[in-house]
Formats: structure tokens, C-alpha cells, sequence
């Protein structure tokens, strides 16, 4: 039984549509501080738009609309005097596909410190972030040198620094491993580990494996309906829904 602690965001009743056409359907659940919680289910399923609703990147698309309460430190994310700008600070994302600016390492890092004014000492800020991820002691000698010329797990990497330099409270992942080789992957799953002491960290993922091994918590979406929500450990070998368990047992079809 794992201690759940508090719960930093809570999703109540949470539909999501697209010009009227509904991707997450009435979906309730909590996310607690310093835990994993993975997001799984078959492809176009309402994962990727369910955890964007979660930092509002969801409003760069057109005709998007979101009904029912995602809280945060029980503030409405979604409430009239909400800052948007404020809430992608304080819930960083991470994407798919590595995606570092053409700038070098060192300025990738420091890039959204210094656009938001950020207190204090960019240089340790630099140094603290690539160290949380991972990443210093590879480029601590390089930093002047151009991000693009790093490995893909590399870039990963770089790209969750650039995240944890803002210093949020929550990170998104977007399926952080897809585009990586194995070692890599285990590399990003590592970090995880240790990021949670520090970090709360919800991750979408197509890789049951993956889900299995790093997160706390599992959510299960079919068809943006929200199937089946507990501890990772009871959704994969005590499903209490039988649509769940054809999913992690490769019977779903």
C-alpha cells in the first residue's frame, strides 16, 4: 500500500472536445505530490489531451474546450483570474520528441530563467538543473557548444533540464522515451526515480512495461472514458475492470 501524501492537483468530471467532438469524457482523478502517475491506453485514446489540459497547452489549439474542475493547490487552472503563463511556470511539460533550441547547451538551459526574470545565479541554476538530470557531468565541459550536436537521449535530457531550471512543482511527459533506444530509455526511467523525491511527475506512455516500472499510480483511458484509476501494482495484476485487464495482458481488441 503505498502512503499517498497530499494531493496536488485534482481533475473532477473533465471533458475535453475538439470543435464538438468530446477526446476525454467525464474523467475524475487525483495526482499527489512526489508520486509517479502514469497515463495509459490504445492510441487516440484522450491520453495526450488529458495530461495537456494539465499546464492548459491545450489552449493553443483552436475550437479546444474544456468543461468540469482541474485544481491545483485547490486554484481553478481553468478560473477568470487564472494566469495561464503562471500555471505552464509552475507545471513544466516535457515532449515526445527531444526538442532543443538551436542555441547551445548552455543557453537551452538558461533560455526561460532569463525571459521570466528568474532570481538568483544563472550559472548555478545551469549547473543544478543539468545535474538533476543527469546531463553535467557529459557537457559541463562543453557548454558553450551547440545542443543539436548531443545524442537524442542527450537532448532528452537537456530538454527535462531546461524544465527543471523553472523550478516547477509538477512535470508533464508526453511519451519522453518513445523516440529513444533502450539505453537511453533507461537512463530517462533512472532519472524518474530520483526526480520524484523533489518533483510530482505525471507521464503518458504507450509502453505498459514502462508504466509498470516507474509510476505509482496508473490511470487507464479507453476511448476517453477513464476505465480504471489506483495503484499501479493493483491495475496491473488486480484489475477490478475486465476491459483493463485485456489491456495489460495484450488481449485488447
Amino acid at each position: 500500500m503505498i502512503e499517498r501524501g497530499k494531493e496536488i492537483l485534482s481533475i473532477g468530471d473533465c471533458s475535453i472536445g475538439y470543435s464538438g467532438e468530446l477526446a476525454v469524457r467525464n474523467v475524475s482523478l487525483p495526482i499527489f505530490e512526489h508520486k509517479i502517475t502514469a497515463i495509459i491506453g490504445p492510441s487516440g485514446c484522450g491520453k495526450s489531451t488529458l495530461l495537456r489540459s494539465l499546464n492548459r497547452m491545450n489552449d493553443f489549439i483552436h475550437g479546444c474546450e474544456l468543461t468540469g474542475k482541474v485544481n491545483f493547490h485547490d486554484t481553478d487552472l481553468y478560473g477568470a483570474d487564472t494566469d495561464p503563463v503562471e500555471v505552464r511556470l509552475r507545471i513544466g511539460m516535457v515532449f515526445q520528441r527531444p526538442n532543443p533550441f538551436p542555441k547551445s547547451i548552455y543557453r537551452n538551459v538558461a533560455w526561460g530563467p532569463t525571459i521570466n526574470q528568474l532570481p538568483g545565479n544563472m550559472e548555478e541554476r545551469v549547473e543544478k538543473a543539468l545535474t538533476q538530470s543527469a546531463l553535467w557531468d557529459e557537457v559541463k565541459d562543453r557548454l558553450d557548444d551547440s545542443a543539436l550536436n548531443l545524442s537524442g537521449g542527450q537532448q532528452q535530457r537537456l530538454c527535462i533540464a531546461r524544465t527543471l531550471a523553472m523550478e516547477p512543482e509538477i512535470i508533464l511527459m508526453d511519451e519522453p522515451c518513445s523516440a529513444l533506444d533502450p539505453v537511453s530509455t533507461a537512463r530517462i526511467e533512472d532519472l524518474l526515480f530520483e526526480l520524484k523525491g523533489k518533483y510530482t511527475i505525471v507521464i503518458v506512455t504507450h509502453n505498459m512495461q514502462q508504466a509498470a516500472r516507474v509510476s505509482d499510480y496508473t490511470a487507464f483511458l479507453e476511448n476517453g472514458v477513464l476505465m480504471e484509476y489506483g495503484e499501479t501494482d493493483q491495475v496491473f495484476t488486480r484489475p477490478s475492470n475486465p476491459r483493463t485487464e485485456e489491456y495489460v495482458t495484450g488481449r485488447f481488441g
